[in-house]
């Protein structure tokens, strides 16, 4: 690597529940086909938020230190050997996951799904609250100008609503029903109306957020006073959000026929559907899990302004205000999307 970079850096590494500290570590050097990437963005996402609390998620734990987050960007600061793609200095978007490549599901396009995935703060492989990252360099995204460093980190929950809409199959016409007005949300209403949905309604109980979606040219509804069953229409396209399972029920019993139902927020492992509605309506139900093939519409959209991401930003926290930037959601009502920035 070049004499010109520190030999070691900071990295907010998670001990157990509640337990975060900033350490010093080597910083990598880049392998075959990688490059080093400085992290100047990070965005805090709900997972990280939830090993943090509780230090796993389902059947991933957290049984030894980790460094949490995967949602980077950041400047291509050293090549490995092999590398074609980049050259010192470009910005990029890091997508968090490298597959294997080579089984079933990576060879049909469905890498998201690959069993041997290698992905950012998933137990045990270290995620990016640290000031520089080895990236596979196939995964490291240009960027361009007209997006800053937090926009590009963000196109990784962007990623989340552009697969999702493909899966819910949105097209010109349809009605959409976005329950949870978080930034997967908010990132999946934009991207079903770029996709040329006639109508986008979306639903939360926070009043901060509803106005944001308000700002953001989308129809926002409070159901705590407008259950979904009194909407004015039918959507023929439902994605879920809010993992709340009593508002999971209520949607699916407010879809119009042959509707589309894609549920996309964390719940709990098992969550009751209405089995009668989804089979009279002959509902299509599916999950998601990640994302692939996403990051150059997701650049698109954002460098358009067909999708804001920006706005989404309500909080900015230094590499060693980690931990208030996992925390602050809890606490202000008025957070929406935490931003860390390794670099202060």
């Amino acid at each position: 690597m070049s004499p010109l970079l520190p030999a070691t850096m900071r990295a907010a590494v998670l001990h157990g529940p509640g337990q975060l500290r900033i350490e010093e570590r080597p910083v990598p050097a880049p392998g075959p086909r990688q490059v080093l990437v400085r992290v100047d963005a990070v965005g805090a996402c709900g997972s990280d938020v939830h090993y943090y609390r509780h230090g796993r998620i389902g059947d991933f734990v957290v049984d030894a230190p980790l460094v949490l987050g995967h949602e980077p960007s950041g400047t291509v600061v050293a090549l490995g050997p092999g590398v074609t793609r980049h050259e010192v200095g470009q910005r990029v978007s890091v997508e968090p996951g490298t597959p294997c490549g080579t089984c079933t599901e990576c060879r049909t396009g469905r890498y998201n799904l690959c069993p041997r995935m290698v992905f950012y703060a998933t137990p045990p492989v270290d995620g990016v609250f640290c000031e520089y990252a080895a990236v596979h360099e196939e995964f490291a995204h240009p960027v361009p100008d007209a997006l800053g460093d937090e926009a590009a980190a963000l196109l990784e929950p962007l990623s989340v609503g552009v697969w999702s809409c493909r899966k819910a199959r949105v097209a010109p016409g349809d009605r959409v029903l976005v329950t949870g007005a978080g930034p997967i949300g908010l990132v999946a209403a934009q991207t079903a109306l770029a996709f040329g949905a006639r109508e986008v309604t979306v639903t939360d109980v926070l009043p901060q957020r509803l106005e944001l979606a308000r700002t953001l040219g989308l129809t926002a509804v409070d159901v705590s006073r407008t259950p979904p069953a009194e909407l004015a229409f039918g959507p023929s396209v439902l994605l879920e959000c809010s993992g709340v399972p009593a508002v999971i029920g209520e949607a699916v019993r407010a879809m119009a026929r042959a509707g589309r139902v894609v549920l996309i927020g964390m719940g709990g492992d098992e969550v009751p559907l209405p089995l009668a509605q989804v089979q009279n309506y002959e509902l299509e139900v599916t999950g998601t899990f990640r994302y692939a093939h996403t990051w150059p519409t997701a650049i698109g959209l954002a460098a358009s302004g067909q999708v804001a991401l920006d706005p989404l930003v309500t909080h900015r926290f230094g590499l060693a205000e980690t931990e208030r930037a996992l925390t602050v959601g809890a606490e202000d009502p008025t957070a929406v999307k935490s931003v860390v920035l390794p670099q202060r």
